[in-house]
């Protein structure tokens, strides 16, 4: 049975993604009151599968698509609605790029990504030594250190160069923009990203969002922003904007935000949080992601002995089998196009259209005849402005803590506020549950 700790408490969560639908569904279990407020005319945030926009009543995601094996706050939560992942990509990722002697060939293996990591290993051994903290001396000096000037530091051969920009499909940053942090990070929980078992929901991973929306005792209310936060010692006012701009206050005990840091930071919060934490907001930069959708009358990317994923240091960014799991000779390629290459794949379908894409993978052999494209532009949507967070070079290390810091009666979720799974749908759904404990330790505080 679960615990009823915040029995009598209401509480306020902004933003309908996983992090606030997990908040708000682990809260009315433990039984709190909770309204649930989200600007979109949808649930789900940047998880979003397309329906409709293809031939043989197939579909894709145009947001968070894959889940791995080790995400264990994703998959549990699946399992609570009902819904069962089915596994994909069992061949894991390859890399299209320069060999050793330069020349662009496949890889069945990430290459020269990990090529890096064993060069980064002592540098690993010493950010475990410092507990990996962001606020040690290591933090430091690797936190304003960028990926790229750290490759000019060890000479690093050409090979190795492209397979680690190839991983901005995967950072959402260019080696340029992007912080050592992240990367010791990563080799030091679980090394080369790519290389683990994934999964997908069957009938789309938005279903993750709708079914746990209506499962909650109180329907979400929709298209409704929260535009200011104000708390007093007994309980917080949240003002909200409807679609016609009507604003109307609401009272609670405790307030959750689960918004991205790019709509965060459009809140008035009286009284403001404390300095760190607004910087911390503030500063957060947001990876471009361009997400485009090719349907094909068959999947002619399917090689014997050969991956269907591939990371790549082209503008047309990483690349996937994005409905293998679905019935049928037709098959969607799905491409994530991050940091610089978004812009970069954006250009290329404005002057060439969705065939100037498919001329740029040639490599994966004849292309089929193209069915149907989509593309999105995370960069464009106003309620997330980007993919998902990264840490740059001028971003404060010890800023990062303060991401997840309560402030007084209000608590933050999302993905950019997890440490273990920063950027996946399991970071959102882990901070929505830590979201619903912190309020319930809070309350315990108070009575």
């Amino acid at each position: 049975m679960p615990s009823r700790d915040v029995a009598g408490t209401s509480v306020i969560v902004a933003g309908a993604g996983l992090a606030g639908l997990a908040a708000a569904r682990a809260l009315e279990s433990r039984g709190a009151r909770v309204t649930l407020f989200e600007a979109r005319d949808r649930v789900g945030g940047r998880v979003w599968t397309l329906r409709g926009a293809f031939a043989a009543r197939q579909h894709a995601e145009a947001g968070a698509d894959l889940i791995e094996s080790e995400q264990e706050h994703v998959l549990a939560f699946a399992r609570e609605l009902g819904l069962r992942p089915v596994r994909i990509l069992r061949d894991s990722f390859g890399f299209y790029g320069p060999d050793a002697r330069g020349r662009r060939r496949i890889h069945t293996s990430l290459g020269g990504f990990q090529e890096f990591g064993r060069r980064l290993a002592p540098v690993v051994r010493d950010f475990k030594l410092a507990e990996e903290r962001w606020d040690s001396a290591v933090g430091e000096r690797y936190g304003r250190l960028s990926v790229a000037s750290y490759l000019d530091e060890i000479k690093a051969p050409l090979r190795m160069r492209a397979g680690v920009r190839g991983f901005r499909g995967f950072f959402l940053a260019d080696p340029e923009d992007l912080s050592m942090l992240p990367m010791l990070e990563q080799f030091a929980e679980s090394g080369p990203p790519g290389r683990d078992c994934f999964y997908r929901i069957p009938g789309g991973n938005d279903r993750l969002a709708t079914v746990a929306a209506r499962r909650l005792k109180t329907p979400v209310r929709l298209r409704t922003i929260v535009r200011r936060v104000a708390q007093q010692d007994d309980g917080v006012r949240v003002t909200v904007e409807d679609e016609a701009g009507r604003r109307s206050e609401s009272r609670a005990d405790f307030f959750v935000c689960a918004t991205p840091a790019t709509t965060t930071r459009a809140i008035e919060f009286d009284p403001p949080l404390p300095e760190p934490q607004h910087d911390a907001i503030a500063h957060l930069r947001y990876g471009c992601a361009t997400r485009l959708l090719l349907q094909f009358e068959r999947r002619f990317w399917r090689r014997r002995g050969r991956p269907n994923a591939f990371g790549s240091d082209l503008s047309v960014g990483a690349l996937w089998d994005g409905n293998e799991q679905q019935s049928g000779p037709a098959g969607i390629l799905s491409f994530l196009a991050g940091g610089r290459a978004s812009k970069e794949l954006q250009e290329i379908l404005a002057r060439e259209g969705p065939a100037g894409a498919v001329t740029r993978i040639a490599w994966l052999g004849p292309p089929a005849r193209l069915i149907a494209s989509q593309t999105i532009v995370w960069d464009d949507d106003p309620w997330a402005r980007g993919g998902y967070a990264y840490f740059d070079p001028s971003f404060e290390p010890r800023w990062r803590a303060w991401l997840a810091r309560p402030a007084g009666r209000i608590v933050f979720a999302g993905e950019h506020t997890s440490v273990k799974s920063q950027g996946y749908m399991n970071g959102a759904i882990e901070t929505g549950l830590r979201a619903a404990a912190e309020v319930a330790a809070l309350r315990s505080f108070r009575l």
